[in-house]
């Protein structure tokens, strides 16, 4: 499917960027995203807006609270999911330096840079560190109420992101139902970010489930290309594509958890590599191109998934560039939109404007916070250098990882 016809329309919503906060369940259909630096030759913050902008984003998702990215994106509107990395977060459990961190990391930005949410952690749940997962939810709690304290609580939503492998079922998606060791962290979870009005982040990659298997896996029905779908047998809906069963999924497994339907459920992170190894089947720049493209095209139309149509799906790209320090296979290192020249990675019908420099003032690529704070102030990298990690490092990878992805392959069986 071409992309060239949607790119004017995108391109109009660069001067109509979100006003609504991220606690809104109405949020405008623009498309995220995520913008990481673990890379050495990428072009300075300021040179990223126009990047930004020529490909119709209007939000953009760090992994941590770099203090030049927020400051270059002053004034421009842009909404921002920031990050708090992991190594903090048994610490943060404190409501003391919760607040320290807030007052350091966000309050100096507000309201110039549009900050609407905060994520603890990165996939902390699907992990195998005792610490974090205990700390997870006192953690939460203490930065909203520090963001309480500080009258920021309205503006900037508190919440953490997930992979797919905290799911014991998700298939069919009207069956999705949370890991059973995991409800004691997820229930009080649902009730804070159901009290607060806060999305739950999910990251949802077709890629790796077609990789698995691409003999049974449809590549169209990854790729939002036009196929049958599969049918839910236990609600009747035709799903279209991989990412909507999965996000339903999700749904469903809130509500089994006692959520109801009330809690927004959003793609915090996905995407589909450009370059991959040779075992990587599918990593090619024409899937790239038509997952990217595709998944564009149906968040600029405001598509909800069959169990919410009404509810336009809220969606962040991994990535904006190419991150050249990524270890892990090649697919890691090619999940940009942009190689770090500023020039698109492959063709998705735009013009990239043109980049000044290609490197962020020759440092090492990694932003930079206050010396004088070192525990508080900007932390980089994020919680996971790749994708890949987050899998490989799930809690009893070979169970959870492969209950995940046999329920995604039974979606087309």
């Amino acid at each position: 499917m071409a992309v060239h016809s949607l790119i004017p329309f995108l391109l109009s919503l660069s001067s109509l960027l979100p006003t609504i906060s991220s606690s809104s369940s109405t949020a405008s259909p623009v498309i995220g995203i995520n913008y990481g630096q673990v890379a050495n030759n990428l072009p300075s913050p300021a040179e990223v807006l126009p990047l930004v902008r020529s490909v119709g984003a209007g939000r953009l998702k760090l992994y941590d609270t770099d203090p030049t990215v927020l400051r270059a994106f002053a004034g421009t509107n842009i909404e921002f999911v920031v990050g708090l990395p992991d190594q903090l977060v048994p610490k943060i459990r404190d409501p003391a330096a919760a607040l320290s961190w807030v007052k350091t990391n966000l309050q100096p930005h507000i309201p110039r840079t549009k900050i609407t949410a905060v994520t603890i952690g990165n996939e902390i749940l699907s992990g195998n560190n005792t610490l974090l997962i205990q700390s997870l939810i006192p953690a939460i709690q203490s930065v909203h109420s520090a963001l309480v304290s500080l009258n920021l609580d309205r503006q900037v939503a508190v919440t953490t992101a997930h992979s797919l492998t905290i799911l014991s079922t998700s298939y069919p998606p009207s069956a999705g139902a949370f890991r059973r060791d995991l409800l004691p962290y997820i229930s009080p979870l649902i009730n804070f970010l159901n009290k607060t009005r806060s999305p739950f982040l999910i990251n949802a990659y077709p890629f790796f489930a077609y990789k698995a298997d691409p003999k049974r896996v449809s590549l169209d029905y990854v790729l939002f290309e036009p196929s049958a779908g599969v049918v839910d047998s236990g609600t009747g809906l035709r799903y279209r594509n991989m990412l909507h069963a999965q996000v339903d999924a999700v749904v469903t497994a809130i509500a089994a958890a006692g959520g109801g339907k009330t809690v927004e459920v959003r793609v915090s992170e996905t995407g589909w590599p450009s370059v991959g190894d040779e075992d990587e089947i599918g990593a090619t720049m024409e899937n790239a191109r038509r997952y990217n493209g595709n998944l564009m095209k149906m968040v600029a139309e405001g598509k909800g998934t069959p169990m919410q149509p009404r509810s336009p799906l809220q969606v962040y790209v991994f990535a904006l560039f190419n991150e050249n320090m990524k270890p892990g296979p090649a697919s890691e290192r090619h999940y940009g939109l942009f190689k770090p020249d500023g020039t698109l990675a492959y063709d998705i019908g735009v013009s990239a404007p043109t980049v000044n420099s290609t490197t962020s003032g020759g440092d090492d690529g990694i932003g930079r916070g206050d010396e004088n704070s070192p525990l508080f102030g900007f932390t980089s990298p994020g919680s996971y250098y790749t994708v890949y990690s987050a899998v490989e490092e799930s809690k009893w990878p070979w169970l959870s990882g492969a209950i995940a992805v046999a329920g995604l392959i039974l979606q087309l069986v």
